[in-house]
């Protein structure tokens, strides 16, 4: 039943991330289950994150896993810029958290990318992850 949603979605031009990943009910057989296009990294990961934690050393195998599998990769909670170079370092793809922005509202999502400049300072300063 969930498997044949799935499919519906992604034939539908849906992709499919599962969230919270290394925490919870987030499995790795999810990831021979379902075909997946991303996974977030449960933020409890990367709220310790430095270059010598065991922390750093489960994201970095999450990426290399999810990356070997055609996954892409998102970091929830990022912070600080230090934990955005260090995953940066490790390869990850997206983040997400109050280093980028508080959490916004759809009126001022918009307001945050229209600002002149913004978005392209912003992109450029960080091209590996956005």
């Amino acid at each position: 039943m969930v498997i044949e949603k799935l499919l519906n979605f992604r034939d539908a031009g849906v992709q499919v991330a599962i969230d919270d990943f290394g925490t919870g009910y987030s499995s790795l057989s999810y990831l021979k289950k379902f075909d997946i296009d991303y996974l977030k990294i449960d933020r409890s990961f990367i709220s310790n994150l430095d270059s010598e934690s065991n922390d750093s050393i489960l994201c970095e195998a999450i990426i290399s896993m999810a990356h070997r599998l055609g996954m892409k990769v998102i970091a929830e909670g990022v912070e600080t810029n230090s934990q955005k170079q260090l995953l940066i370092a490790m390869g990850c793809d997206y983040a997400q958290g109050f280093f980028f922005s508080k959490p916004l509202t759809a009126d001022q999502f918009e307001a945050f990318l229209l600002q002149k400049g913004q978005i392209n300072a912003y992109i450029q300063s960080s091209p590996a992850i956005l």
